[in-house]
């Protein structure tokens, strides 16, 4: 079953991709992750500062510059895995290294016709 883990961020710390690909832990999770064959994808997001939100209402499309939400916590990353289970899923998320900083949630994804 797949799952996304939704990393979230209170952007006090925020980093770019090369500065995560520099931290040993991050790697190191990654190949755990990837020995289990559960890693499919994943990618850090940019800034909530850069985000659009596009609403359709009586058939006129509103765009507003930023996130969907005001919030201090924002989504700053996800990784999509191929987990057996919801309890794979979880021990995966329990050794990310943002896990010690911020909550991570963990959706499953609805099952494709071809699951």
């Amino acid at each position: 079953m797949r799952y996304m883990l939704m990393i979230t961020d209170d952007g006090a710390g925020r980093i770019g991709p090369a500065e995560i690909d520099a931290q040993p832990e991050f790697m190191a999770w990654l190949r755990d992750v990837d020995s289990r064959g559960a890693r499919h994808a994943g990618t850090l997001l940019r800034p909530p500062a850069e985000a659009v939100t596009v609403r359709v209402r009586d058939g006129r499309t509103l765009r507003s510059d930023g996130p969907f939400a005001e919030t201090k916590e924002y989504v700053a990353g996800f990784e999509i895995l191929e987990c057996r289970d919801l309890d794979e899923a979880i021990a995966i998320a329990s050794t990310h290294p943002a896990a010690g900083r911020s909550p991570i949630e963990i959706r499953p994804f609805w099952p494709l016709e071809e699951d």
